[in-house]
Formats: structure tokens, sequence, C-alpha cells
């Protein structure tokens, strides 16, 4: 049991990671004022694209879960129960915004499309704004923390190699400017995202591994 809850994290991992990569690369990009940003807002592509980015954040925890189990009984289980919590908190916070973004934005570009008209676009920053930005923005530094505190729990480890978790740090890090950058950049974002979490996993599998075939 103890052993398929840590393939269990290790999988977690790889597939959050492929899915922060799929998700800007699926997304549409265009001019969210005009009917072309209707098209987009209303496609299965946007509801597809953000549904999986909403899985993506939901697996991390578990993900961070498989590593701390893995550490038990080291001095660095317990920053990886304070990066684990703050992952889940962070998850948290920043899930019902994706939630407009995802549902209510797709009802949105579907209704100017039936009306053939740009002016219910005009909610869209009002979706995006106020105490939901802010409980994202949270959320997401929320995790940025608690990627920075796993990669320093993988640091002091002498079970992992010291620098698996940067890449990840970094990536989570830079999640909330990376919203400012053009879809290249965003997809570049998710690669590195990505590397980081499929790093994670595959040091989590090995070290499974090891510690069955003991």
């Amino acid at each position: 049991m103890f052993a398929s809850r840590i393939r269990f994290g290790a999988g977690a991992l790889a597939i959050s990671g492929i899915l922060f990569v799929i998700y800007p690369a699926l997304r549409p990009f265009s001019d969210e004022r005009s009917l072309l940003g209707a098209a987009a807002f209303g496609s299965g592509a946007w509801l597809g694209s953000h549904m999986l980015a909403i899985v993506a954040f939901t697996l991390l925890p578990l993900g961070l879960l498989g590593l701390q189990r893995s550490l038990l009984g080291t001095s660095a289980e317990r920053l990886l129960f304070v990066a684990v919590v703050l992952s889940m908190i962070g998850t948290g916070f920043t899930l019902p915004f994706y939630g407009g973004e995802t549902y209510g934005l797709h009802a949105l570009g579907q209704e100017a499309l039936r009306l053939h008209s740009d002016s219910p676009l005009g909610l869209t920053e009002a979706i995006r704004s106020g105490p939901g930005l802010v409980m994202f923005l949270a959320g997401l530094l929320l995790l940025a923390v608690s990627a920075i505190v796993t990669a320093t729990a993988l640091w002091r480890s002498c079970r992992y190699p010291k620098a698996c978790g940067i890449p990840f740090a970094v990536g989570i890090s830079l999640y909330i400017p990376q919203f400012f950058g053009a879809q290249p950049l965003r997809v570049a974002h998710g690669l590195l995202v990505a590397a980081g979490c499929m790093w994670m996993a595959a040091c989590l599998w090995r070290r499974e591994q090891v510690d069955r075939n003991r």
C-alpha cells in the first residue's frame, strides 16, 4: 500500500506536468475585445484546455504528498509536509478563478456569438477582477512558496538529487509573470513546469524501486 501511494504520487506529478504544457498549447489566443475573442471563449478548445489546467493544479498536491511519504523518517519530511499543506491551500484559492475562466467566459463567448455582438464581452474584466482575482493571485503565491519549500526539502534530503526540485520551483514561481506573455512564451513556461514535474516524478519512481528491492 505504501509503495502504491508513492507510485501514485509519481504518476500525479507526471500527468500534471504534461497537462501544464497542453493547456497553453491548446488554449486559443485572440483579440478578446472582438468577436474573435467571443469565438475563442465559446470554443471547445477554450473549455477543454482550461479543464485540463484545473486537473493539472489538482494533481500537484497529490504528487507532493507522494514525495512527502517517500521521505518519512527523514529531516526533510516536515518541510515536505509544509509544502503539501501550502499546495493544497494554494490550489483551493486558485481553482475558483479558473472556474470563472472556464465556464463563465465560455458562456459569455457563446452568448456574444448568438447575438453576433461583442457587447457581452464587456463583462470579461468583471469576471477576471475583484475578490476572485485577489484570491487567485494569493493562491499562486502560496503555490510558489510551496514549490520553493519542496525544492529546499529535496536539496536537504539525501534520498534525491539536490537540484531535482529547482526547475519545478522556478516554473511555479514564474506562473504569475508568464500571464503577460504571448502564447509561445506561455508554452515555453509550461515546458519548464513539466520538466520540473517529470524530473521529480522520475526521481520518486526510482526511489520507490530502490526501497522495494532492499
